[in-house]
């Protein structure tokens, strides 16, 4: 039982770096990507859907994300989402795509997305450690009736050490996206 425990745990605390990876790769590092689109919902009859549902997004070169609605009718609805979106991006409406072009960082950006990441990583770590308590007070439940303290311990330490490997995963992660950021 307190193995099943341990192992839900780590399941969990593996999601949570999934979603901060999905979650560092729709910031901007200068660089166009389609992921930077992934957060934008769309208006779309009354329902908001991704982006990537609407339309088909291209990387023409390395600084340009053209869009192109498969409805028509939805390229205003599209490009207002991108103008209400946190991106800071205008979006170049042609009649049948939208093109949008990413500027190089200015370092007062990279700074601002910096600490973006960083939030998102602090977001991670809390997450990392709401299971940590939750797994230990399934733990300490079991002290109860199943297992002894010294056995109870012994098993709230193993979820501490899976817990620092995966806090230690979590700065690997932001490290790497900061020198992406702050890469000129």
């Amino acid at each position: 039982m307190p193995q099943s425990i341990k192992k839900s745990a780590e399941e969990r605390m593996e999601k949570a770096i999934q979603a901060l990876k999905r979650d560092l790769a729709t910031l901007r590092a200068g660089r166009a990507t389609p992921s930077l689109l992934d957060r934008i919902q769309v208006e779309y009859y009354g329902a908001p859907t991704p982006v990537n549902q609407l339309a088909n997004i291209n990387t023409p070169d390395s600084r340009t994300l053209l869009i192109q609605p498969w409805d028509k009718s939805s390229l205003a609805d599209i490009e207002r989402a991108i103008m209400k979106s946190d991106l800071g991006l205008t979006p170049a409406n042609d009649g049948t795509s939208i093109r949008l072009v990413i500027p190089a960082l200015t370092e007062e950006r990279r700074l601002e997305l910096v600490k973006t990441t960083k939030k998102f990583g602090e977001e991670a770590k809390v997450a990392i450690r709401n299971i940590r308590r939750d797994a230990n007070d399934d733990i300490k439940k079991l002290e109860k009736t199943d297992i002894s303290e010294d056995e109870s311990r012994r098993h709230q330490e193993d979820i501490q050490k899976t817990t620092d490997k995966f806090i230690a995963e979590v700065d690997k992660v932001l490290a790497a996206k900061e020198k992406e950021i702050m890469e000129v």
